[in-house]
């Protein structure tokens, strides 16, 4: 059974999908792009400022199925230029303190043209 996930934390879907899915006592949440919930609007900011943001709306979604940054267990992260990884390391250190495994990639463009985007997979809490 399926169970979708959606939070008005997060910034809601912009086309034909769902923030998370729960299936088999796992989320697979979409990938969250920089975008404040509150106002619909980007985080213009540099690659700190856009990843804290999306990495946060990561998080809303985590605790709206139930679960935190602790219980993920793989990410994948897509940069508009690998120029950032060092500084979007940076961020990322400090909300995946459990190390999930990552992958991270640099893409030739992401959605509204933002400097990041970030997806999780995460165990549901026991």
């Amino acid at each position: 059974m399926l169970q979708k996930i959606s939070t008005d934390k997060a910034p809601a879907a912009i086309g034909p999908y769902s923030q998370g899915i729960i299936a088999n006592g796992m989320l697979y949440a979409s990938g969250q792009i920089p975008i404040i919930p509150s106002t619909g609007e980007l985080e213009t900011g540099d690659i700190i400022a856009q990843a804290k943001q999306a990495i946060e709306n990561a998080g809303e979604i985590l605790k709206a199925a139930g679960t935190d940054y602790e219980h993920v267990v793989k990410t994948t992260c897509f940069l508009a230029d690998m120029a950032d990884f060092a500084a979007f390391n940076c961020v990322y250190e400090k909300y995946f303190t459990g190390k999930p495994a990552r992958s991270c990639v640099a893409v030739k463009q992401l959605p509204k043209n933002v400097l990041c985007e970030v997806e999780v997979i995460a165990a549901l809490e026991d």
